[in-house]
């Protein structure tokens, strides 16, 4: 079953930037930070892209929260910083779900796209607390959809929605 939407996640030039626009300026409180270095091959099969490094802020507000990369490798193409909202920007929306795998299973059948079948990725990103499960897929335009479980109510993760 899906609950509701988790996070959006946005891909930036200058983490630091970003961070002090959303925490400072707009409110959202920093949840944790955390980072993935080259040979993480759990990551690089959740993203689709070989020898990623990342560093990453989960951001929260209300009941949203909002995730910050920035990518080291692979080297990113420099973004429009006035794209007209046509064109691409957000990277992915990540959907809060109760069975990874069954939902998994519906929409790969109903004939979403995957990167990767659900991997444990709680104890793989630092910081981020155990008993999560995710996965990237897309919708029909090539649009990243995670989905993502977070099985400990108490994880700073997990976001209750409805």
């Amino acid at each position: 079953m899906i609950r509701g939407v988790h996070h959006t996640a946005i891909s930036t030039s200058d983490l630091q930037r970003s961070v002090r626009f959303y925490r400072d300026l707009l409110g959202f409180q920093e949840v944790f930070s955390s980072s993935w270095e080259i040979g993480a091959e759990v990551a690089d099969r959740i993203v689709g892209l070989k020898d990623s490094s990342v560093q990453l802020v989960m951001l929260k507000l209300g009941n949203v929260c909002l995730e910050l990369f920035q990518y080291a490798s692979p080297r990113p193409k420099p973004g429009e910083s006035l794209r007209p909202v046509c064109d691409h920007g957000i990277t992915h929306i990540c959907l809060d779900v109760t069975d990874i795998e069954a939902e998994y299973e519906r929409l790969k059948a109903a004939g979403m796209r995957f990167h990767c079948p659900p991997q444990d990725v709680g104890g793989g990103i630092r910081d981020a607390g155990g008993g999560i499960r995710a996965t990237y897929g897309r919708d029909p335009d090539g649009n990243v959809v995670e989905l993502l479980e977070v099985k400990d109510p108490e994880n700073p993760l997990s976001v209750r929605v409805g």
